[in-house]
């Protein structure tokens, strides 16, 4: 009997020190600030409790040794040996400080020691990365025609100076209006002002008969007055 005392309390000492070693505790947990594969900061908590124990992990950001702002609370269940990750999205920025608490109802109600605080180097977004500079494209020949080549000659204008060709014979000609209008054939301008017709050597020859007329009177008038005497 007393053998079997002394093996029953050993086998109890024993399983009481292997589901201590197996209970959650606080050194279950770690913290991590990253970049994610888009370069947004978050913040990953791991959770490698064997035992599965549900946790409620809350982050803070500090400030001062205050909390200045709340992250986000995510839950961890079925956690294994292999670790459990939950991420929470966060735009931190260089040596930023950050408290972790966990709660395992009944296991862990405390922060993960020390704070978490982040990398001197923040994040590089990928919106952020200035475009990569497109080499250049060398000038392709258009087809289509130049305007100095595509526009058709224009006629020149005709002149003012220009002559226009002569009324053929037997037409019409329009004078204007008060102009020397061309004579009809065989007649002259001087025939229109009187100045070349026969009418001085007609006027000169009646002037001729009308003296030798009176001559011939005066003569006859004297020869029959003599006669008389």
């Amino acid at each position: 009997m007393r053998f079997l005392g002394v093996v029953s309390a050993s086998a109890a000492l024993v399983l009481g020190v292997a589901g201590n070693a197996m209970a959650c505790s606080i050194r279950d947990f770690s913290a991590v600030a990253e970049c994610d594969a888009a370069g947004k900061g978050v913040i990953s908590v791991t959770d490698v409790d064997p035992s599965g124990v549900t946790a409620e992990v809350t982050v803070y950001l500090e400030n001062n040794g205050a909390d200045e702002r709340l992250v986000g609370t995510q839950t961890i269940e079925n956690a294994t040996a292999a670790g459990v990750t939950v991420t929470f999205s966060e735009d931190w920025q260089p040596n930023a400080e950050y408290r972790i608490h966990v709660k395992a109802e009944g296991y862990v109600d405390e922060d993960i020691k020390p704070n978490l605080t982040t990398p001197a180097e923040a994040c590089a977004s990928s919106d952020e990365q200035p475009p990569a500079e497109e080499p250049e494209q060398p000038e392709q020949p258009s087809d289509e025609p130049s305007p100095e080549t595509s526009a058709p000659a224009e006629d020149p204008a005709p002149s003012a100076s220009g002559s226009t060709a002569p009324a053929a014979p037997g037409d019409d000609v329009e004078t204007p209006q008060g102009a020397n209008a061309p004579a009809p054939a065989g007649q002259s301008n001087l025939a229109e002002t009187g100045a070349g017709s026969n009418t001085p050597v007609i006027v000169g020859i009646a002037a001729a008969f009308v003296v030798a007329g009176g001559g011939a009177v005066y003569f006859g008038m004297r020869r029959r007055g003599a006669s008389s005497r």
